[in-house]
């Protein structure tokens, strides 16, 4: 991914419900390439503000990598959120949008296993894509848990009954509404899961209806290969600025005293550094240690993904194959991705003489 942002136009603001709106971008043939995206990625948008001038957020794609209709993020206010009520306040067609390429590591990737996936609001975004991709390109059958407040606050319910019609014999459609159900429990989510036991879960909403799902697969012993969690942690800095000011402000959080392991000592040596990335393989024996891996790419010129900087979302995300790091700042992984040995490129400095690491899943 290019460490470029980019001016899109909006060509349509579509109203899902009284506080979700879908916006239409067109990319045009030259970045065609470039903003390509699997299933279940999100844009970082800069929306202005007039106290920082931009304020980041990541929003994912719900439209399917394919449609003719362009890339669409789907955004639904939140209590006190600016960005999110400045774009459904403000944004229509003919306006633009700043963002950064599709980022996220929230895919499938086999389209042709069988996906168990649960939605809560506006989780729904990143899910939806996965599925229309599903069925689009799959042969799998897919379920689709989706929970709501009550009827009136169901995104995408339209499409979705249509999706259902057209694939009664793979996609299963059950809706869960708190007005009527009450707020789903962990019990009641793993005994839904509990018939679908063979099948690849994705899990994208609100932190609580997350941490039940979650909770709920992983006492069902589904395999951490067949469990995914979506995660956003809302953005503080501005991924969008001059690349000096970022490094900077990088410099001023690494010599901060509250994040983890800062008693962790210092490599002091050259590091051999091996990289996988879309199909590339690249090393350097020329790494200090002093930086984070990302801002290392980044001076020698390898297109490493990212968007926050800051340990909020997972664009960055690795797998450390060889050595060891530690990471300055994690909001986003969690236990099982740490045992994974997943790891956040712009918050990891090495611990070892060599450190491989594959960003290629």
């Amino acid at each position: 991914m290019d460490t470029e942002s980019y001016v899109l136009d909006v060509v349509e603001v579509v109203e899902e419900t009284a506080d979700a709106h879908s916006i239409v971008l067109r990319v045009p043939d030259e970045l065609a390439e470039l903003f390509s995206y699997r299933p279940g990625q999100f844009l970082t948008v800069a929306v202005p503000s007039d106290q920082t001038g931009i304020v980041a957020r990541c929003y994912s794609l719900s439209s399917a990598p394919g449609d003719e209709a362009g890339h669409q993020i789907t955004v639904k206010r939140t209590p006190d959120g600016y960005a999110s009520n400045w774009i459904c306040d403000n944004l229509r067609a003919g306006d633009t949008l700043r963002v950064l390429p599709p980022s996220g590591i929230f895919s499938p990737k086999d389209l042709d296993a069988d996906l168990l996936l649960f939605g809560a609001g506006s989780g729904i975004t990143p899910v939806m894509s996965i599925l229309k991709t599903a069925l689009r390109r799959g042969s799998g059958r897919i379920v689709l848990f989706y929970a709501n407040r009550d009827e009136a606050s169901v995104i995408f319910r339209a499409e979705l009954q249509a999706l259902q019609e057209a694939h009664p014999d793979r996609f299963t459609l059950v809706h869960w509404l708190e007005s009527v159900q009450g707020l789903p429990s962990q019990d009641q989510l793993a005994r839904f899961a509990s018939y679908f036991t063979s099948f690849t879960a994705f899990v994208c909403g609100p932190g609580p209806f997350m941490k039940a799902a979650t909770s709920a697969l992983k006492g069902l012993e589904f395999p951490r290969e067949r469990r995914h969690q979506e995660k956003f942690v809302s953005l503080g800095g501005n991924p969008f600025g001059d690349v000096e000011e970022m490094r900077a402000a990088e410099a001023t959080i690494a010599e901060a005293d509250d994040h983890e392991d800062t008693d962790a000592p210092a490599l002091g040596g050259p590091v051999a550094l091996e990289v996988e990335l879309d199909g590339e393989h690249y090393a350097f024996d020329d790494y200090d240690g002093d930086k984070p891996v990302l801002q290392f790419l980044e001076d020698k010129g390898v297109p490493a993904p990212f968007s926050c900087r800051e340990g909020n979302c997972s664009a960055c995300a690795c797998v450390v194959l060889e050595g060891e790091v530690r990471m300055l700042h994690n909001d986003v992984l969690d236990e099982d991705d740490l045992a994974d040995g997943i790891r956040l490129a712009c918050q990891s400095l090495p611990l070892t003489e060599k450190l491989k690491i594959t960003y290629n899943g």
